[in-house]
């Protein structure tokens, strides 16, 4: 997103020297190029599209049609939608506009008449950035890298000069998100100078990205020291608008527990992939270790742990979410 001038927030009313442009980078793709036909040939006419309008070149004759995808990446043009589980980044750059040029004197005025205008100096220029949640009854100031070496000084742009902060944040519930942008800096000229801040809010939605359903019920005692087993099921839905690829499935459990997994991990299979929409089916076994015994707490349930899933999207960012503490009623 990007904004080019801000109405001040101090009791000045001119514009500001120093504008401020946040552009998203989570969550980019690759930009798509259509070949193109020479032009003024016929349609019914077979032809080969012109050289400099291919994503690729290539003299490989395995794929006959053009690949579309090229290697430029393209970043959102909005905050759009996020989702649960990602880390949401984008990055902060304060510039230090130049000013417009001085319109052209009318007919029978004199260049320079006027006065000419002040030049000014910006001096310690800062960002700083805070996140509201929905859970949250305060914002949560975030941290900024590439960190600052003197947190207590800020940087002196000259006229052209960007100063470039970026911002990542973990994603943890669904719900509005307000992101709030504060840049300060002082402006100088040969007589005086001035403090001044402006303040920028920007607001995005973020969504579920894996709907999560357990299921768990018990199995026969082992036969190694007789503890008792559970069989852990869970259904992982994509309900994203991106396909996913799932990256590993655990458990965290409590002492004293240890499982067995049953998936793609321990049968040497591929990870799965998931449409948006689709459904993968996960498994566990969990039982006691030797020489323990699982005791339910007050409310009759014997508490196994968490769950943990991960997975890449279609650009390789990673996503990871757990679940809440789960367990089973204890059954005498």
């Amino acid at each position: 997103m990007s904004h080019q001038r801000y109405p001040s927030h101090d009791p000045l009313k001119e514009p500001h020297s120093v504008s401020l442009k946040v552009l998203r980078l989570s969550r980019p793709s690759l930009v798509i190029q259509h070949p193109i036909r020479p032009p003024l040939t016929p349609s019914n006419v077979p032809a080969e599209p012109i050289p400099a309008s291919l994503a690729y070149d290539t003299n490989a004759s395995t794929n006959p049609s053009p690949f579309l995808l090229s290697p430029i990446l393209n970043l959102p043009l909005s905050f759009g939608s996020a989702y649960v589980g990602e880390v949401f980044s984008c990055t902060l750059c304060a510039n230090h506009d130049v000013p417009a040029e001085p319109a052209a004197p009318a007919a029978g005025v004199t260049p320079g008449a006027g006065p000419a205008p002040k030049r000014k100096s910006i001096r310690d220029v800062r960002i700083e950035a805070e996140m509201k949640t929905p859970g949250a009854n305060s914002v949560q100031k975030l941290e900024l890298s590439p960190p600052s070496d003197d947190e207590s000084k800020g940087t002196d742009l000259d006229t052209g000069d960007t100063l470039q902060r970026i911002v990542n944040f973990d994603l943890k519930e669904e719900g509005n998100h307000v992101l709030a942008v504060t840049v300060s800096y002082y402006e100088a000229t040969e007589t005086s100078g001035k403090t001044r801040t402006f303040r920028k809010l920007y607001q995005f939605i973020c969504k579920s990205s894996l709907i999560v359903r357990t299921k768990i019920g018990p199995l026969a005692p082992g036969t190694k020291h007789g503890g008792r087993r559970w069989v852990l099921e869970a259904q992982l839905e994509n309900c994203s608008e991106d396909v996913i690829q799932l990256e590993k499935v655990l458990l965290d459990l409590e002492d004293g527990l240890s499982y067995t997994d049953c998936n793609w991990e321990a049968g040497g299979g591929a990870r799965p992939v998931l449409h948006p929409g689709e459904v993968e089916q996960v498994c566990f076994v969990v039982e006691e270790a030797e020489g323990t015994k699982a005791e339910p707490g007050e409310d009759g349930r014997i508490m196994f742990g968490v769950l943990g899933i991960g997975w890449r999207g279609e650009m390789g960012n990673r996503g990871f979410l757990s679940t809440g503490r789960l367990g089973a009623r204890h059954v005498a």
